[in-house]
């Protein structure tokens, strides 16, 4: 059984550039996500904090799998997407 729930999670800002700049990427690649804004959204801080050790270090942070990424790092989110498996939705 495939699950359909997105497997990545980007930790953001409301006035992150780089954070909408992947959003709009991956939405053009069609890959599914969620977007948690970590200022406005306590749940959301605490649980970037449990996976990341507490260290807080920038945004945006994305989860793809269990993998974390630091930053709009283009390559490693690729590297990431393409190692779980993750596929486009079918438009």
């Amino acid at each position: 059984m495939t699950s359909t729930a997105p497997q990545i999670t980007i930790y953001s800002t409301s006035w992150c550039a780089f954070c909408h700049t992947e959003m709009q990427w991956l939405d053009k690649l069609g890959i599914p996500y969620v977007a948690k804004d970590v200022e406005a959204d306590k749940a959301a801080y605490e649980e970037l904090m449990s996976k990341n050790g507490g260290t807080f270090s920038g945004v945006p942070v994305t989860d793809i799998g269990g993998d974390l990424v630091l930053g709009f790092d283009r390559p490693k989110i690729q590297d990431a997407i393409k190692k779980h498996d993750i596929q486009p939705i079918a438009s």
